[in-house]
């Protein structure tokens, strides 16, 4: 059996690029399996133990026909923030935990050159990832396929800052919010650098409950620019923070799941992996 979260995923991530590729035809369990070089039971028992439910219903989930009934649903709305599943399991939804605070002027003046920057790499249900604090909170969160280009991305966007390659509170309680038990989660902070409008962005995207989508348009009317849809986009494509912010459940309002900065395939197994433990629930 595969043990490896990494190598488990990317499996996963195989088995949905090859659907996304090959949805026309409805490929067969038994010639998805082949194409990830497992036998049917494996990928299966894999996929199951993945996600807790069989590939069939999972790619339901991924569908354009799934999403645009999200979309039309009254508790996929921004301005509806009732979170009707109480405090318990799923229901005590992460992003309510999340507090975003800005970056003044002084800590990022001159490329970072006051912050001290603890980083680490650790294993997801969705690859590896590298998070990075500072003495406030997380400043970085990106899925890696390389950590030595990630690290290098880390230190373009904090040229001046000190790194050190360790783990501290901030990244273990970030890290935790990919447990599906979360009745001991801490508040996660997050220390950010961006314009007032890509803050106000990334706060809207917190207020999208856990499994479900929103749009672009809706972003744009929940931080009241409803016509700045297009640098709403923008704003969203320059999320630093991966998975905690919440990037990935925002969608295009015809349905299509659309791009993601660390691939879309990856997008589309967030998407599912959410529905389905709330689908468990």
């Amino acid at each position: 059996m595969l043990d490896n979260k990494t190598h488990q995923y990317n499996k996963i991530a195989e088995a949905i690029a090859f659907i996304d590729d090959n949805h026309k035809v409805q490929p067969s369990l038994d010639t998805i399996a082949e194409h990830v070089n497992l036998s049917p039971f494996h990928f299966q028992r894999l996929f199951k133990e993945w996600v807790g439910i069989s590939p069939k219903k999972y790619l339901k989930f991924i569908s354009s026909s799934y999403a645009k009934s999200l979309l039309r649903k009254k508790e996929s709305n921004l301005f509806d923030t009732a979170f009707e599943m109480g405090l318990s399991g799923t229901g005590r939804l992460h992003d309510m935990f999340v507090t975003i605070e800005g970056m003044t002027p002084g800590e990022y003046k001159n490329g970072g050159s006051s912050l001290i920057i603890n980083y680490s790499f650790a294993e997801t249900p969705f690859g590896e990832i590298i998070v990075a604090a500072t003495n406030k909170g997380i400043c970085h969160m990106a899925f890696s396929e390389n950590n030595v280009l990630a690290f290098k991305e880390l230190q373009d966007i904090f040229p001046n800052a000190t790194f050190n390659q360790k783990v501290d509170k901030f990244q273990q309680d970030a890290l935790f919010i990919f447990s599906n038990d979360w009745t001991n989660l801490s508040e996660i902070k997050l220390h950010l650098k961006g314009t007032k409008f890509q803050l106000k962005v990334w706060e809207a995207l917190l207020s999208i409950p856990y499994g479900n989508l929103s749009t672009y348009g809706e972003i744009a009317e929940t931080i009241q620019h409803p016509k700045a849809s297009r640098a709403v986009g923008t704003a969203i494509g320059n999320n630093p923070i991966a998975y905690l912010i919440p990037c990935h459940r925002v969608i295009q309002k015809s349905g299509n799941i659309g791009g993601y900065h660390w691939n879309p395939t990856r997008k589309k197994a967030i998407i599912g992996w959410e529905a389905s433990i709330l689908e468990n629930e």
